[in-house]
């Protein structure tokens, strides 16, 4: 009885203690592998393989060791800096970079996976690039060409350096790009000399313009008066001659002629006895009007 005893007690303890250790092993070969992020499993410390599917996955248990790193898109500032352009001019630098790690194996090789190190080399890399960048450049240059072109023209340059630490930058782009302190009012103080240089031949040209097209316009209107004169004179030519045509027709025989004479005499006296008062007509006996009055 005691020997039975002693088999049941052993044998209640061996099932909870194989259920206890198939959940240890459960539990340190399963991992999960999410959205976001790379899983690098290692062996002996050894890189076997990168897991980047998500949902359940399984390694060995005490042998492999599961380590991740993130896939998201990160944010680096990069402290300020001094550049100098290509017409010897020096610039102050403030740019910001969006980065993210593109191959982990390689990532984990140069770098252990340590973010202030991807940090530091990124900065490295984007100074190097902008420093390139802005040389390359005249102050002017740079600032028509601020914007996507110039963004373009560093990351690309950034990226054929940083490439072999794993990482990809996404954008390297400048917040600000201005002037140092101590030569800001003389530069300032040129670029609106310049600016208002500029502007005054734009004013001298609209002046120059403005005078062409009001002499072009007296021109014109010299021309259209000169025309209309001329025509207003063959007008009045004409009419004349009309005038002195309609005049011949109806006087062309000698009763017309007489009567003509008669019409005309009487309008000449009549405005000789115009006024107020009596009037003393004067005549000579052999004036037309004599001759009208009396039947001469």
């Amino acid at each position: 009885m005691s020997e039975n005893n002693t088999m049941k007690k052993q044998n209640g303890w061996v099932i909870p203690v194989a259920v206890i250790a198939v959940l240890i092993l459960i539990f340190t070969s399963a991992y999960t592998v999410r959205q976001n992020q790379y899983v690098v499993i290692r062996q002996w410390g050894k890189i076997t393989r990168i897991n980047d599917t998500p949902g359940l996955a399984f390694k060995m248990p005490f042998i492999q060791t599961a380590e991740t790193i993130t896939k998201e898109t990160l944010f680096y500032d990069i402290p300020e800096s001094d550049v100098i352009t290509k017409d010897k001019k020096s610039m102050v630098v403030d740019s910001f970079v969006l980065w993210r790690v593109t191959d982990p194996e390689k990532f984990i090789k140069t770098l252990n996976a340590v973010r202030i190190r991807a940090d530091e080399r990124i900065e490295a890399a984007v100074y190097n690039a902008v420093k390139n960048t802005i040389s390359s450049m005249s102050q002017d240059e740079i600032i028509a060409s601020r914007g996507e072109a110039l963004t373009k023209r560093i990351t690309d340059e950034a990226n054929s350096d940083i490439g072999q630490y794993g990482v990809e930058i996404l954008t390297a782009q400048i917040k600000t790009l201005s002037l140092p302190a101590d030569n800001q009012e003389a530069v300032y103080a040129r670029m609106i000399s310049e600016r208002e240089n500029i502007a005054a031949g734009y004013e001298a040209t609209g002046r120059s313009q403005a005078q062409k097209i009001r002499n072009e316009t007296d021109r014109d209107v010299e021309l259209l008066i000169a025309e209309a004169e001329k025509e207003a004179a063959i007008k009045v030519a004409e009419g004349e001659e009309e005038y002195m045509r309609i005049l011949q027709d109806a006087y062309n025989s000698p009763e017309k002629a007489e009567f003509y004479e008669y019409i005309r005499g009487l309008d000449s006296l009549k405005g000789s006895m115009t006024g107020t008062g009596r009037k003393t007509l004067v005549l000579d006996k052999n004036s037309e009007l004599v001759q009208i009055l009396y039947g001469n």
